[in-house]
């Protein structure tokens, strides 16, 4: 099957350089040795991701991402990732770097979740960082 997909949920956001950003997904996961099956992304509002985060993971908190790992095979992603285009925006700001830069600093985030970096403990924190930060300088659009 090998797709991406983009959905969207609660939100009026329009998403844009849709083929780059598939190609560069694709890129990054076949650069750290995998393949992909598919990889679905609902792009959605604060409340509609504090929804998920609540009902599926018992957080009662708001944030960015929530990924859900589908794979069943060794090697092959297949995932759901809700971001909250809503909280990308804002972080966007804090950090001072562009409402779309941000947001594709998460949409790879979420793709490297299901690679296998995590980013609970510090050190993971920091290699999850490093490597959206080495994806982010390949990303050509």
């Amino acid at each position: 099957m090998a797709s991406i997909n983009f959905f969207t949920e609660d939100t009026g956001y329009k998403l844009k350089d849709k083929l780059p950003l598939k190609r560069w997904i694709k890129e990054t996961i076949k650069a750290e040795g995998y393949k992909l099956d598919e990889l679905n992304y609902i792009l959605c509002s604060d409340a509609y991701l504090l929804q998920i985060n609540q009902q599926y993971l018992n957080h009662d908190t708001y944030t960015d991402i929530v990924t859900f790992d589908n794979s069943e095979k060794e090697g092959t992603i297949t995932g759901d990732i809700f971001v909250s285009v809503e909280r990308t925006q804002e972080n966007a700001a804090k950090y001072n770097v562009s409402p779309e830069q941000e947001l594709h600093r998460v949409i790879i985030h979420g793709a490297l979740h299901l690679l296998g970096y995590l980013d609970k403990k510090p050190a993971d924190k920091q290699q999850m960082t490093a490597k959206e930060d080495e994806y982010l300088a390949l990303k050509s659009f």
